[in-house]
């Protein structure tokens, strides 16, 4: 997967809710572009937001891209994936994106990737609507590689309930979107020094190779057998809409949010099936789910404003500083001060 993004056929960028009909399909060539070696910085258009999108191209097609934006409006992004779709490794430092799948029934017809999160995934020969907010500032990791790169290595059998093992084996046709949980220090450590690599030249490509083959390493370690057991997706498509309804709900109060039984009754579901839909939809709970979205808050407020940590413990709805930095430790394992400090 050389090259992912520039001028790619496809995949289309919309913005639909913008008012001007003309204006709501974005073309690739509004971006602006800098080469450099092995590297590719794709600039996004002022219509879109600030932001862009770096591209490494390691040995053998591996490719880290680097996504860093904040959006004017909530963009979509409709994505046509190829037969020879890579294996992919995904990062939220923050942000998040709603994905909307069709014509398969090996993959959730609606998932969610959120902040704080890593997934490893191969969909080939699918259809999907990415949908990203404008709401907070996005920060992606994400690492390509063609499935040929693992050739080579002592895999073992086949076997029955291990895609991954499958796929590298030979099965080009598998299909799978694996939530792997929190990224871990070893993530986060490893994250950190792809964004702040100190070589150039060889040493560089050899050094960002070796990183992103220890995220591989790292991610494969999180799965097991228990990873790969088939969910079944029992609630109907007009309750997960109701769920998402308690989702947009939640953001709008999460300075005073209701109970589950409040949130529950304003969107016509009872609490079994709103905690089933957070389960199914975010692999969270209700409370999960703003707790992970306020630390997501915390962290671009410490990052891009001069708020000291106690206002940004306010501005995310903790009365009490000291629960805040509990809770800050507890998702990126750095207490909020090391972290506004260090970026």
């Amino acid at each position: 997967m050389s090259n992912p993004l520039i001028y790619d056929t496809n995949t289309v960028i919309l913005l639909p809710n913008h008012p001007l009909k003309s204006q709501r399909i974005v073309n690739w060539a509004e971006c602006t572009i800098e080469n450099n070696n092995q590297e590719n910085i794709i600039h996004f258009p002022p219509r879109l937001g600030k932001g862009y999108n770096r591209q490494i191209s390691l040995r053998g097609g591996l490719t880290i891209e680097i996504i860093e934006a904040q959006l004017k409006e909530t963009m979509y992004l409709q994505r046509k994936h190829e037969s020879n779709f890579p294996l992919t490794s995904h990062f939220y430092l923050s942000g998040m994106s709603t994905v909307e799948t069709f014509n398969t029934s090996e993959i959730k017809p609606s998932y969610i990737e959120s902040t704080g999160k890593n997934y490893l995934y191969h969909l080939p020969d699918l259809r999907e609507v990415e949908k990203w907010s404008c709401n907070t500032k996005i920060r992606v990791i994400s690492i390509y590689a063609p499935v040929d790169y693992f050739q080579g290595f002592c895999i073992g059998e086949k076997t029955n309930y291990n895609p991954i093992l499958n796929l590298i084996n030979g099965d080009r046709t598998s299909k799978f979107h694996l939530p792997l949980g929190e990224n871990n220090p070893e993530i986060l450590k490893a994250l950190s020094q792809i964004y702040q690599c100190p070589y150039h030249g060889l040493t560089k490509q050899l050094y960002l190779e070796s990183k992103a083959l220890e995220l591989f390493a790292l991610q494969f370690n999180c799965c097991d057998s228990s990873t790969f057991t088939p969910q079944k997706l029992s609630l109907k498509k007009d309750d997960l809409e109701r769920v998402e309804y308690a989702k947009d709900i939640l953001i709008k109060s999460s300075l005073n949010p209701p109970s589950l039984t409040e949130l529950a009754r304003k969107v016509g579901l009872n609490d079994r099936k709103l905690k089933q839909g957070f389960k199914q939809l975010f692999s969270t709970t209700v409370f999960g789910y703003l707790y992970n979205y306020r630390m997501e808050q915390a962290q671009e407020l410490l990052r891009d404003s001069n708020l000291s940590v106690a206002q940004v413990a306010l501005k995310v709805g903790y009365s009490n500083p000291e629960a805040f930095s509990t809770a800050f430790r507890r998702k990126f394992a750095q207490s909020p001060k090391s972290y506004q400090l260090t970026n």
